[in-house]
């Protein structure tokens, strides 16, 4: 059989500028060039994968808080603490309430074996950060 790799993970969201601005201003990833598809979107690169981002008023979306046992997206990153100071810059808290969107989720001891946080996307999308090895 033929060996398959990642090469992109699509996600929902019902407002395209918005969603593009959380992926590249919070989460720091570069937008790359999209085909004229017929429907609205952005791609965004992340290491050598990509992100699609993908306009659908009707698609599906979550409702209640972070849940790290919910599907979700993952980034590894070699600076978690610099993640952290990242997204408390733009008022994600430990503190915040379950159902907050703002709320931050940290996993300093995880049964993965490495730092772990979670946060929402602005569509709810559940996105989690990690420590893990390269």
């Amino acid at each position: 059989m033929a060996e398959l790799a990642l090469h992109h993970v699509s996600l929902v969201t019902s407002d395209v500028a918005r969603s593009l601005e959380f992926y590249s201003e919070v989460l720091g990833l570069r937008q790359i060039s999209r085909p004229d598809f017929s429907i609205g979107g952005a791609w965004l690169a992340c290491g050598d994968r990509q992100i699609h981002l993908i306009g659908h008023e009707g698609g599906t979306f979550r409702s209640g808080g972070v849940d790290n046992n919910d599907g979700h997206v993952a980034f590894r990153t070699d600076d978690f603490d610099g993640v952290l100071s990242r997204l408390a810059a733009y008022g994600y808290r430990e503190d915040a309430a379950p159902d907050d969107p703002m709320h931050l989720m940290v996993k300093r001891s995880s049964p993965a074996g490495y730092l772990q946080l979670y946060i929402l996307d602005p569509d709810r999308n559940v996105v989690e950060i990690n420590g893990a090895p390269a």
